[in-house]
């Protein structure tokens, strides 16, 4: 790689050299489409490292039918831009049960996000997906190698990975057994965001400040997208200037106040950030081993 290379043009260089790692060795691949910043740039990059053909792979988005409107709709104008098939995969199973986010917290995540794309490998019979997690995120996610090999039960094993030595990887896997890959394992929030910015790559809209109706719930500011919001008792719906970090089902998504409108003002407030990234998520908030815990159960 040459000494004149730029710090983003590193990382970029690695994780073409990934995708095209994966196009190559496995025999059926896919990329998982979660629709956030990440997912945003891990496309691009896709994008980028099979230009002018599209990816060799589809789309595969997880659906809890939670996510913000605008993030329904930008997903479905970048898989046709893209020119990539988009599978889309709903846990029938969670939603003849009933399950919502305001009444079933922990088993609503396991059985729409977890158990959900548990079924969604197994019927297309996928054995490499693409996932957009950082090490920066947080810890047990640092313990992923780029290629984290999974049982055929889809559990995760973080003692049990084989070590990556001079970027070589290897793809061998018995039947049954899958990877997931990270491309941007090596990435930072900053760098996602300087990235994006040198890219101008398209993001769904709620990454930047505008007012919008919120209420103030466990010191988190809660978008009301739509109908099924549920007030409790004393709430009233607020205007105000925010914005989003991160992005997942509404219900369980903080916001942020900003002033941020344009990526520029949003790569500034990213560098002054105190709080992590992730503390707008509630699903995050439970007890300190949950993300392990649920990576170990199959979660992305």
């Amino acid at each position: 790689m040459s000494a004149n290379l730029s710090h983003l043009d590193r990382l970029e260089a690695e994780s073409l050299h990934i995708f095209r790692e994966v196009a190559a060795e496995c025999r059926n691949p896919v990329m998982l489409y979660s629709i956030g910043k990440d997912s945003s740039v891990m496309l691009h990059l896709a994008r980028k490292a099979f230009h002018p053909a599209p990816p060799p792979f589809p789309l595969l988005h997880v659906d809890t039918t939670w996510k913000f409107r605008d993030m329904y709709a930008f997903r479905n104008r970048m898989a046709a831009e893209a020119g990539m098939e988009l599978i889309v995969h709903v846990n029938q199973e969670g939603v003849a049960a009933g399950l919502n986010p305001f009444d079933h917290g922990a088993n609503y995540t396991r059985v729409m996000k977890t158990e959900g794309l548990k079924q969604a490998l197994d019927r297309h019979h996928f054995d490499a997906a693409f996932g957009g997690a950082r090490r920066d995120e947080e810890k047990s996610r640092a313990k992923e190698r780029i290629f984290s090999f999974r049982s055929k039960s889809h559990g995760w094993d973080p003692r049990n990975q084989r070590p990556e030595i001079w970027r070589l990887y290897n793809t061998l896997i018995h039947e049954g057994e899958s990877m997931r890959v990270f491309p941007l394992s090596n990435w930072t929030e900053l760098d996602i965001w300087t990235y994006i910015e040198r890219e101008n790559i398209p993001l769904v809209p709620l990454y930047f400040a505008a007012e919008r109706p919120v209420v103030k719930r466990d010191d988190q500011w809660i978008m009301v997208d739509d109908e099924r919001m549920r007030l409790m008792p004393g709430e009233v719906p607020q205007q105000r200037l925010i914005r989003f970090r991160t992005l997942g089902c509404y219900p369980l998504t903080g916001a942020v106040e900003s002033t941020a409108t344009t990526l520029a003002e949003v790569v500034m407030e990213t560098m002054g950030a105190t709080q992590s990234e992730r503390g707008g998520r509630a699903i995050d908030r439970e007890a300190s081993a949950s993300m392990e815990r649920k990576k170990r159960e199959g979660y992305f």
